[in-house]
């Protein structure tokens, strides 16, 4: 085999190569969007479940050891 020859073959098994990964990053990236559409229609049940659970509006409010709250409910 000649040199020319040697070196087709070698840019012939990259091409094949770099396809190969090619095709598993699509795959990989295909999984990824699965599971995003999977945990933002899992947090989006959650929302829900929790607006549900309490209407009034008042969720992410509460503090731990809010004084001003304790103070007016009595318990300072």
């Amino acid at each position: 085999m000649s040199l020319r020859q040697l070196v087709e073959l070698h840019q012939f098994l990259f091409s094949l190569e770099s396809q190969a990964a090619q095709r598993l990053a699509w795959e990989d990236a295909e999984q990824a969007r699965i599971a995003r559409a999977r945990a933002e229609a899992i947090a989006a049940a959650r929302l829900s479940a929790m607006l549900d659970a309490n209407p009034s509006g008042q969720l992410g409010n509460a503090q731990l050891n809010d004084l001003d709250a304790l103070k007016r409910s009595g318990l300072l």
